[in-house]
């Protein structure tokens, strides 16, 4: 077996991040300091919810993010550079973690996700927008 496994790989990715709480990214966004980017797919975000849109989150979905914000690629988006300050959000904080290890290693150095994801945004009372309520046809 070669290789190693992914929890081996998400202790790596977290070494080399300084992770935030829920409170701590809320204050980082709502300043203006920082970038939240929820990387969870839309049917997740329809049944569990999103971050309030006062608050500017973006939502890209895990499978185009390095091309956004990677500032060499004409996928970029407007206003990113090597020194944005990118906090990556997912369901529970585990593979964010790896999304931002992966900016971070575009050379995006002040890319970090948020501990525990949008379940501990929701759980510490900060803002969010309602579900969507799913109809069963």
């Amino acid at each position: 077996m070669s290789g190693t496994g992914i929890e081996d790989q998400l202790a790596q990715a977290r070494s080399r991040l300084d992770r935030l709480s829920a409170r701590a990214a809320w204050r980082e966004v709502r300043s203006g300091a920082a970038w939240l980017v929820d990387i969870r797919p839309a049917a997740q975000r329809a049944e569990e919810g999103e971050v309030a849109p006062g608050l500017g989150p973006l939502v890209i979905e895990r499978n185009v993010l390095e091309w956004r914000f990677d500032p060499r690629q004409d996928a970029v988006l407007p206003g990113v550079d090597f020194d944005i300050r990118v906090i990556v959000m997912c369901q529970e904080g585990y593979t964010s973690s790896l999304a931002a290890d992966a900016l971070r290693s575009l050379g995006l150095s002040r890319a970090t996700d948020l501990i525990g994801g949008f379940a501990a945004w929701r759980g510490h009372g900060l803002p969010v927008a309602r579900p969507a309520i799913l109809l069963q046809s």
